[in-house]
């Protein structure tokens, strides 16, 4: 399965006031497997961002100045999100960018180019009803460092978020069993597992009825190898 974590930054808020996109973050994942197949632009909007936007971004007028335009780079972009589901945090406010640029291009809406759309914040506040959701909370909630990240950057939050993801989805946190590639100190199958803590796990004993039922089943075993079955010349504590 291939998944895209996007991310972008604006010049403001609000795409029906002019408003534009001046830098993409995506970062591929396949099998929940980060590629290192990244997708990263600058661009230049054609216009001054709003100061409150400059304040969280910090991309100047003079530095996006050089930087190619959207339509420079929106083959490669559709390209890229191309047969992918996108995961984007808060995806509403992306989606109307990126919406808003391809149809000043005639080229459709975001969702016409990739597999489907999903919205992780909206993931993460229905896994956490009540908490906050925003990308450095769920860095602190999942133990993710994120110290590095003193500004809003489309790539480093695109690289956040996917790890945030991966915990997010990873099920039992604490029964870890993955797939290492080299099969290093994972015997033939290629499988790691991760050290498990079984001191709060729940012992439930097997009841009358069950024991008895097992104890029918082992017999009918016996019966089938004509009653060379091994375990019925071991101590029971060894079986």
């Amino acid at each position: 399965m291939r998944q895209i974590i996007l991310d972008t930054e604006t010049t403001g808020l609000e795409p029906s006031q002019g408003h534009r996109i001046i830098e993409i973050g995506a970062v591929e994942m396949v099998n929940r497997r980060f590629t290192r197949n990244d997708f990263h632009q600058y661009l230049n909007p054609d216009r001054d961002s709003d100061p409150g936007a400059l304040a969280v971004h910090g991309l100047t007028t003079e530095f996006l100045s050089d930087k190619p335009r959207f339509e420079d780079v929106v083959d490669d972009f559709i390209a890229f999100v191309g047969d992918a589901e996108l995961i984007i945090h808060n995806a509403d406010f992306d989606t109307r960018f990126i919406d808003a640029e391809l149809a000043r291009l005639g080229r459709g809406k975001l969702i016409d180019h990739c597999l489907r759309i999903t919205d992780s914040l909206k993931v993460a506040r229905e896994m956490h009803p009540g908490k906050r959701n925003s990308l450095d909370a769920l860095c602190d909630r999942y133990e993710i460092s994120n110290a590095h990240r003193t500004l809003h950057g489309a790539l480093l939050d695109s690289q956040l978020l996917g790890e945030v993801w991966l915990a997010m989805t990873r099920g039992q946190n604490s029964l870890v069993i993955d797939i290492d590639d080299t099969g290093a100190d994972a015997g033939a199958a290629g499988l790691r597992v991760g050290s498990l803590d079984l001191s709060s796990l729940r012992v439930l004993p097997a009841n009358a009825e069950e024991l008895a039922a097992h104890e029918a089943y082992l017999a009918e075993l016996d019966k089938a190898v004509g009653g060379e079955c091994t375990w019925r010349s071991l101590p029971s504590a060894q079986v």
